[in-house]
């Protein structure tokens, strides 16, 4: 009589089938940054450990386990943006924040954008566009962003298109850095936002690019840009950007995203 050398029950292949999904949303979280290389080299380092075990080979094995033991320790402080970006992934696919109504002063309401605010924006930058001016704008949508409020100078000023041309003026003292739209206001301007290291961004894209694909890598906001050498317009959400678009596609946009999102 003999007996199967592996079993595979119902729970076993639903555990490889959920190890093989959480690898899978690893790679495309850190697909084309300098974390995959990282990510790599772990993994080989992993697989030669297993390989020494398997040859009962002690002292190796026991050299490398100290490195493996500490090896989550590590892996947190390593890929740290990427388990933010996991972690943000996970809570605005599911819309915790929404479902609870935890919003606070730098989250939009329950109303989303007035319509009077999108036709200002929209209005600034198709204005910036035809002149060329550089812009950044953040629109906040659920998660807090104070933190990047207070790397610029506050403003908590009513949307305007006057009022957003004015700010980017190549000769203004605000006009170098992000400005952040929450909650029917200016919260903040010349506001220094984290520049994503995704090697795949073409080299077309400037650090104003950079920064925006950045931003909405790291947090749930969408992010505006208008290019100062080109005059175009970008729209980036979810780490996406979607470059030269219209002044009318981008208000389609923030129709869509923002003037009813709450649930």
């Amino acid at each position: 009589m003999t007996t199967a050398f592996i079993t595979l029950g119902l729970f076993d292949i639903l555990d490889i089938l959920l190890v093989a999904f959480l690898l899978y949303q690893v790679y495309m979280l850190i697909k084309g940054t300098v974390a995959i290389n990282i990510f790599v080299g772990l993994s080989l380092f992993y697989l030669m450990w297993l390989f020494v075990r398997a040859l009962n080979m002690q002292l190796l094995s026991s050299i490398l386990g100290q490195f493996i033991g500490v090896g989550v320790i590590a892996l947190i402080i390593v890929f740290q943006p990427e388990i933010r970006r996991f972690l943000l992934l996970l809570g605005t696919r599911y819309n915790v924040s929404q479902r609870f109504n935890l919003h606070n002063w730098f989250a939009l309401d329950e109303r989303g954008i007035p319509d009077i605010e999108i036709r200002s924006v929209v209005g600034a930058c198709e204005y910036m566009s035809k002149t060329k001016t550089g812009a950044l704008i953040v629109i906040a949508k659920n998660m807090d962003l104070q933190s990047y409020a207070d790397t610029g100078q506050i403003l908590k000023a009513r949307v305007s298109k006057n009022l957003l041309e004015t700010i980017f003026f190549k000769n203004s003292p605000l006009h170098d850095g992000a400005v952040v739209w929450a909650n029917s206001r200016l919260l903040a301007a010349r506001c220094i936002l984290p520049v994503s290291d995704d090697t795949n961004i073409p080299g077309s894209l400037g650090l104003r690019h950079r920064a925006a694909i950045g931003m909405t890598q790291a947090t749930d906001s969408h992010v505006i840009t208008v290019s100062e050498e080109t005059g175009n317009i970008s729209y980036v959400m979810g780490g996406n950007i979607k470059v030269r678009i219209s002044p009318s596609e981008l208000r389609t946009f923030l129709e869509g995203d923002f003037s009813s999102f709450i649930i």
